[in-house]
């Protein structure tokens, strides 16, 4: 329980209506949620505003309300704090309340359109075998030392995300690894978060369905760097040309790596093959199971972040040279006939791009690229053309199916990204709405030496339709077609 004045210490409060001498159970902003001693901050939301649900919480015993819009009908027994933004106070009331796990914890952010997934998890793997109790929290998954938490997004909302760093403080965990996706950087999620470090991976098209320009796609990254605190740092890919951009106006230290720019931290491929990765880091050559050189990227950056929070150079690369990749972030099965599959998260142009060409590099067997590929519903229209043209460009056949339709008809998304590919490369695609159906069928025309991608769903279990999540695991539909054509 804490009292009113402990979780609004340091919130910039306009006014409050009401008793003050009040205890709080627990914040809610779901008004399904609230109990007699909830406290109910209302927030506006994409498609939802909590203010219209205030009357529902009352009923339910709720006392104690958050609002930026008073109601009409002020209530005698009802105490209303009123602040600017309830989305941002809600992070920080929710800090409050578990007092600041995070300020206990090196809490390393991750963003950028692609990588987060991969670095967070390879930093977790990291420092748990360096001998550290470490947090996760990504889009496969949330853990606490080795206590699995299952993820519903890129980034919690900021209750939840307090509610993981308790436990991880609980946990005695030193650190903790996070993504830190747009949506959750706009809507004030990590809010309350006191971050030791930003990471900044790379920028691409992306959540344009949610952002309206990609400009304010990139300034909505920025702001993440722009909050940081002198006492922190700040690593990013030079390589991108929006790396120096996220850290201009930053107070943090300023840190940068590259595979091609001077950087602080610079790489160098010596060799790059389906069975790994062997770099130079800073003058130290080092062989890697991760593939690619996106993944050379991602590596790099984790060396990089070890060695800034202090970690011994070579027991660093000691232990990320045995690390596997991130679920469902290219992981090879073989198939029968010495054919290859491979299933990777790739639903962005610039994701699909860099594993498409990495296998057409590496594919040293001569065999056919098919790839299996779709997008999903109710996110952003525009990318599908270009997912379409990129398939078609670097495989030698494509299959465009199902990937989480949502509300959306999947033969219309299916078109969208068809009409991306040029003519001359149409006889290449086929269109089969049902994934299952697609991936056995891209193993029943593949030969010895070919590789099938699955791209899009990567660690995913379940495909969303209409409202409803069917189970549907790539690598269990996949190991299971190269079963029955054994």
């Amino acid at each position: 329980m804490k009292s009113l004045q402990d979780i609004l210490k340091g919130v910039d409060v306009l006014q409050i209506i009401g008793k003050q001498d009040l205890l709080i159970q627990d914040i809610c902003f779901d008004s399904r949620k609230v109990v007699a001693q909830s406290v109910f901050v209302a927030i506006k939301g994409f498609a939802v505003d909590g203010h219209d649900f205030l009357a529902k919480v009352i009923e339910q015993n709720c006392k104690l309300v958050v609002v930026s819009e008073l109601p009409s009908a002020i209530i005698n027994d009802i105490t209303y704090v009123q602040v600017a933004d309830t989305s941002v106070v809600l992070g920080q009331m929710a800090a409050n309340f578990y007092n600041h796990p995070s300020k206990s914890m090196n809490v390393i952010g991750v963003t950028g359109t692609n990588g987060k997934t991969t670095v967070a998890t390879l930093l977790y793997k990291l420092f748990r075998e360096l001998g550290y109790n470490v947090g996760l929290i990504s889009t496969v998954e949330n853990v606490i030392n080795d206590e699995v938490i299952p993820s519903t997004h890129t980034t919690p909302d900021a209750v939840s995300i307090q509610t993981l760093m308790r436990k991880m403080k609980d946990g005695s965990c030193t650190h903790c690894f996070m993504e830190v996706s747009s949506h959750a950087i706009h809507q004030h999620r990590i809010e309350g978060i006191s971050f030791s470090g930003g990471l900044f991976t790379n920028i691409s098209h992306d959540h344009l369905d949610y952002h309206n320009t990609f400009d304010e796609y990139i300034a909505v990254k920025k702001a993440f760097f722009d909050s940081l605190g002198k006492d922190t740092f700040s690593l990013v890919n030079i390589d991108d040309k929006r790396g120096r951009v996220m850290q201009q106006n930053t107070k943090s230290a300023k840190h940068t790596y590259a595979l091609k720019m001077m950087a602080d931290f610079k790489g160098r491929i010596y060799s790059n093959t389906l069975e790994g990765l062997e770099l130079d880091i800073n003058g130290l050559s080092v062989w890697f199971r991760l593939i690619g050189e996106f993944n050379a990227y991602n590596l790099l950056l984790a060396y990089g972040t070890a060695t800034l929070l202090g970690e011994d150079n070579g027991e660093v690369l000691s232990v990320l040279s045995m690390l596997p990749p991130a679920n469902g972030r290219f992981e090879q099965y073989q198939g029968p006939n010495g054919m290859i599959g491979i299933i990777d998260y790739a639903h962005t142009p610039d994701a699909l791009e860099n594993v498409l060409k990495t296998i057409s590099e590496l594919n040293s067997g001569g065999g056919n690229m098919i790839t299996i590929v779709g997008c999903g519903g109710n996110r952003d229209k525009t990318k599908r053309p270009k997912m379409g043209s990129i398939a078609a460009k670097y495989s030698d056949k494509v299959i465009f199916t199902s990937d989480n339709p949502r509300d959306e008809d999947p033969s219309v998304i299916i078109k969208e990204m068809s009409d991306g590919v040029a003519i001359s490369q149409k006889k290449k695609t086929l269109s089969i709405l049902d994934r299952r159906e697609a991936i056995k069928t891209a193993v029943m025309m593949a030969n010895k030496g070919d590789v099938i991608l699955l791209a899009g769903k990567g660690h995913e279990t379940y495909q969303e339709i209409k409202g409803v999540k069917h189970p549907f695991d790539d690598k269990k539909e996949l190991k299971g077609v190269f079963k029955m054509f054994e």
